[in-house]
């Protein structure tokens, strides 16, 4: 059986270039191929009339184009919201799959991707770290999804376009930093057809110190939202055994503010409320504590239910008591609504079907 052709599309752009001189040719012929795959979306190297007869021949029978194949596509309608959330499964080369949401609300259409096939954290209360890590996507794998999306968008109506990018689907980003990062390049400032202010772009993690230390350091002026989900150590271990315990509370809370105070802008504090275990007048008192120690604003968010997993969302009235302790508090608050969990495309619920049959075997 014939070994199938490396995908040019998971090369870095620094790859894309040494690729080039390894070859013979000028390094600037990067930036054209990498702008006819990232900008033109070209599905052939024929595509690209710019480049010779004779170096399109040669990168046709170094690589391949291999795009995400959509395999299916689900949609839901939110009360009050003109558009769905939608959720796209996404085949990668390899065979492996993943999930991405479309959110749209409030005038904003939001591409929820994933960094990694699975999550190696396996807290509890999420259908992605259930799954265990597969591997990391390339930078073209999660660039891949944004297109997917903005593409189903500009399909349904001619001219609309994707207005935000969160990193909050499968996967932990800053644990695929490099290529986190490297998607954001190509997503944000190279002038591409698709280009996105880098405020508008949101990387969600679960505290992983050393790359909150990298992303302040990069410049990079993108939004940092944390998965707290408790104030306390031992509870927080008791929800997030692995992240907790190698990201211990004392420390991140130092890390946050050193971020803040590099970076000049606020984190976002995620805080999931599950029905009597975080949710009390001393957790909230605890959060508070921890909150004022650096500049941010807190989401407090309703868990999403997942099949097997006995957490319960909290009562309203718990929820407004919780809340109303952290603004009497002097915090930001608000209460983040969760969309498309009627078609598993909630905080938590991204899965793939076939990863869990696998893993069930």
């Amino acid at each position: 059986m014939t070994e199938p052709l490396p995908n040019i599309i998971d090369l870095t752009f620094r790859d894309l270039q040494n690729t080039m001189v390894s070859m013979g040719e000028p390094s600037f012929r990067a930036g054209q191929i990498h702008q006819w795959l990232f900008s033109h979306q070209a599905k052939s190297f024929e595509e690209m009339t710019i480049l010779s007869r004779e170096l399109r021949k040669k990168l046709t029978e170094t690589f391949s184009i291999s795009p995400l194949q959509l395999i299916e596509h689900k949609e839901t309608s939110e009360e009050g919201e003109q558009s769905p959330t939608e959720k796209i499964l996404l085949k990668l080369p390899d065979n492996e799959m993943i999930e991405s949401v479309l959110i749209a609300a409030d005038e904003r259409m939001t591409a929820c991707v994933s960094s990694q096939v699975g999550c190696p954290l396996q807290c509890p209360f999420c259908a992605s770290g259930r799954m265990g890590l597969r591997r990391n996507l390339s930078a073209g794998e999660i660039t891949g999804q944004v297109f997917a999306l903005n593409n189903m968008i500009a399909a349904k109506k001619p001219g609309n376009t994707l207005t935000n990018i969160v990193f909050m689907g499968m996967g932990e980003p800053l644990l695929n930093i490099d290529n986190v990062f490297e998607a954001i390049e190509n997503l944000s400032s190279r002038n591409y057809r698709f280009c996105l202010s880098r405020k508008k772009i949101t990387i969600s993690t679960v505290g992983v110190i050393p790359g909150i230390q990298r992303l302040a350091e990069s410049g990079m002026k993108v939004k940092l939202a944390v998965s707290l989900h408790a104030a306390e150590q031992q509870k927080r271990e008791s929800i997030m055994p692995l992240a907790a315990h190698q990201y211990p509370l004392k420390e991140l809370g130092k890390s946050l503010a050193d971020y803040t105070a590099m970076v000049g802008m606020p984190v976002t504090v995620v805080y999931m409320l599950l029905r009597g275990i975080n949710d009390s007048l001393e957790d909230a008192k605890m959060l508070a504590r921890f909150a004022n120690n650096f500049l941010c604003k807190i989401n407090l968010i309703d868990y999403n239910s997942i099949i097997n997993v006995k957490f319960k969302p909290v009562y309203s009235a718990t929820r407004d008591m919780f809340q109303n302790y952290l603004l009497n508090s002097g915090l930001h608050v608000t209460v983040r609504k969760s969309y498309g969990s009627t078609i598993n495309a909630a905080c938590g619920q991204l899965a793939t079907t076939s990863m869990e049959n696998r893993n069930n075997h």
